[in-house]
């Protein structure tokens, strides 16, 4: 068995953090001595920086991504009777803000080897209550977007996109959340652009949508104490916003670092049993938040490979991390039973559910570190 040099987190914030700390701390002692804790000038221009960051005309930060989507979905009038189309392989934020504003998820199968909706089964999941679409751009993958919204178009659907993971990808040269109707950002420390608690943003070009989301944001007001609707409490806190102001500078560098690490993981696994290392679209531009390889069940594709789990297990006992994302599909979730979705009926979703693992990924990750992941992985599948 291959002895670890040294324990490998699947995430690791903490060198990141180093490289900026200075700049972080100063620009964190200035806004504590201001005193303006909420909202101000600093939410205002990372707001701004984010939208021309993005090619739009409108950014709205709120306090998750989970609420971003749940805001947007707000603001573009879906609700009760309403259907919504999304995937079933991705966190329940996705899914839930949809059953939140009293809209029903339809869950589509995945692609085998993206990961992301199967864009040829959504036609057949449209009825006259369908409303929209939100594809999500998992683990920092581009959906196809070109056809995604050539789709919609025919069928006059809302395209709402999520993402959470994926800020900074692209896809025919535009950044996601440019593309669709609207776009939803999540700041959870891990993603690529993570603040130091949560946070989540909106893009839109559409001021209308955007004036609308900053009263919903706000307790339904526009005007102190007058209150035109039912809103929520959801705003990013500047602390956050002067952070993710500095933060912003770097995404790109770190984007192209999570890139050079990705490639460097395809040609290291490409020649290991046992394993499908993770597939781009030719037109898109991922920032990889994830590098995902299915390990492929027993008898798979005439696989004899041990269990994900198992491999999990082995790879932690060698002092290499993993995360599982995700190992339970939406539609087969205690919370939708009574959607009548049974097993086997998304059958790519659930089967990718069972295999896959993911390697530690950050821009920090050292070639050291990389080849000490392939060494226990290759033991591992010996």
């Amino acid at each position: 068995m291959i002895q670890s040099i040294n324990s490998i987190p699947a995430f690791d914030n903490k060198q990141q953090y180093s490289t900026i700390e200075a700049e972080v701390s100063a620009a964190v002692l200035e806004l504590l001595a201001s005193g303006r804790y909420i909202g101000g000038s600093v939410v205002a221009s990372f707001e701004q920086q984010f939208a021309a960051y993005h090619g739009v005309s409108q950014c709205v930060t709120c306090n998750s991504g989970t609420d971003a989507l749940y805001l947007a979905l707000r603001a573009l009038g879906i609700g009760s009777g309403d259907e919504v189309i999304t995937t079933p392989f991705t966190f329940i934020a996705t899914s839930e803000v949809v059953s939140a504003v009293g809209a029903k998820p339809v869950f589509v199968d995945i692609d085998a080897t993206t990961y992301n909706l199967d864009l040829q089964q959504i036609a057949a999941a449209i009825t006259p209550k369908t409303k929209a679409i939100i594809p999500v751009h998992l683990f920092g993958q581009p959906v196809d977007m070109t056809a995604l919204m050539d789709l919609a178009k025919v069928h006059n659907l809302i395209v709402i996109e999520d993402c959470a993971q994926s800020t900074g990808a692209s896809w025919a040269g535009q950044r996601v959340g440019s593309i669709g109707h609207i776009g939803c950002f999540s700041f959870y420390p891990t993603k690529n652009l993570g603040g130091c608690g949560d946070g989540g943003a909106i893009t839109t070009n559409d001021p209308e949508i955007a004036a609308k989301l900053r009263v919903l944001k706000e307790h339904g007001s526009k005007n102190r104490y007058i209150h035109e609707e039912i809103g929520v409490n959801s705003r990013l806190d500047a602390l956050q916003a002067a952070i993710l102001q500095i933060k912003l500078r770097y995404l790109d560098s770190w984007n192209n670092q999570r890139r050079a690490i990705a490639q460097r993981y395809h040609q290291l696994l490409s020649q290991i049993p046992g394993i499908i290392p993770p597939q781009e679209l030719t037109g898109g531009s991922g920032v990889w938040n994830q590098y995902t390889i299915l390990v492929l069940s027993e008898g798979r594709n005439g696989s004899s490979a041990k269990h994900r789990d198992w491999v999990r297990d082995r790879l932690q006992e060698q002092g290499v991390s993993t995360m599982i994302y995700y190992p339970h599909p939406l539609h087969l979730q205690p919370v939708y039973q009574s959607l009548g979705y049974r097993a086997g009926q998304l059958p790519v979703a659930e089967q990718t559910c069972n295999e896959v693992l993911s390697l530690p990924m950050f821009p920090e990750l050292s070639q050291q570190q990389q080849d000490q992941v392939i060494y226990a992985l290759k033991d591992c599948l010996a």
